[in-house]
């Protein structure tokens, strides 16, 4: 298994080829969620197995802070913008 996970999923915010359709970014949004909510588990058993490798749980904590970028990111796009 391959320690960066960023290179896996498409960075969003920079991305400025055509624009996707609605449905894609569904899609993307899911898997991203998906993704995010893998590496946080994956974080919590290496805390709890007690392995010292700080540098590795740093690395992964931030992946899981771009890949929680990238969903709040979409997320915005998905949700229109009302202002009250």
């Amino acid at each position: 298994m391959s320690d960066d996970h960023s290179s896996d999923l498409p960075n969003v915010a920079n991305d400025e080829a055509a624009e996707p359709s609605r449905e894609e970014l569904e899609a993307l949004l899911e898997k991203l969620r998906l993704e995010h909510r893998r590496v946080d588990l994956e974080i919590d058993a290496l805390i709890e197995t007690g392995v010292s490798d700080v540098l590795k749980i740093r690395r992964m904590k931030k992946i899981k802070l771009s890949m929680k970028d990238q969903i709040v990111y979409l997320e915005n796009q998905l949700t229109p913008d009302i202002i009250a």
